[in-house]
């Protein structure tokens, strides 16, 4: 885990819903009870609130937890203001299905800020200030990973050997199966790495599979890579 204190200027705190969450995982409602699950980097989104309450014993763990939950709540008001003025310049860049307006994406981006504050004021323990490719978890601590718009999104700022760093340490503190969403950059374009760190997963007794799923809001952002641990190969 990282020492150093996010500067909140530096990045801008945008959460997701538990349905959207759903859809871009492939995730069902029922297959979430008595599983322990990771969203990692979680932000400000809701779904280790909604998990959490269908029986999941799920854990958010991102570097902005480094800020209280009320600090969190604040930025995030102006920074949903900011993106959704920004967001009128460069409407054409996204798929108008998933929100039918900008209101309708700010009113989602507002629900999910409110219900991860909420969530984390009653049950800090669950929201774990950590980094990767460090995380401060024992090995197999998890059934199910979820990793949301970090990896392979920034490869224009996240080089190779970030990438290859954080998933060892996803698979280090993942016993059963990790799913990554989406799979291209912010410029639409797949990971040009994909295949080599598709090669090196699977030299790690992973079998991968690139599915396509029902969510779709940056326009070609459809896909998510599903890791599943081989039988077998349970030791870190």
């Amino acid at each position: 885990m990282s020492g150093a204190k996010l500067d909140l200027q530096r990045i801008v705190v945008i959460g997701r819903t538990f349905e959207e969450y759903l859809r871009m995982f492939n995730l069902q409602r029922e297959e979430l009870a008595g599983r322990k699950i990771l969203d990692c980097p979680a932000g400000v989104c809701s779904f280790t609130a909604a998990a959490n309450q269908l029986g999941a014993e799920a854990v958010a763990a991102d570097i902005a937890y480094c800020h209280s939950a009320e600090v969190l709540m604040e930025k995030g008001i102006k920074d949903i203001q900011h993106a959704m003025l920004q967001l009128g310049k460069v409407q054409q860049n996204f798929l108008w299905n998933e929100f039918k307006s900008i209101e309708e994406l700010k009113q989602a981006r507002t629900e999910a800020l409110t219900a991860s504050t909420l969530d984390r004021q009653q049950n800090e323990e669950r929201y774990i200030s950590a980094v990767l490719p460090q995380l401060p978890f024992a090995d197999l601590s998890f059934e199910l990973t979820l990793s949301a718009h970090l990896l392979f999104m920034y490869s224009d700022r996240l080089d190779y050997d970030f990438h290859l760093q954080s998933l060892q340490e996803l698979m280090r503190v993942t016993s059963e199966e990790i799913r990554i969403f989406p799979l291209i950059d912010l410029s639409g374009r797949r990971y040009e790495e994909m295949d080599r760190l598709i090669e090196y997963i699977h030299t790690q007794g992973w079998n991968t599979e690139e599915l396509k799923v029902s969510y779709e809001f940056q326009k070609g952002a459809n896909s998510m890579l599903r890791m599943t641990r081989t039988r077998g190969m349970q030791s870190a």
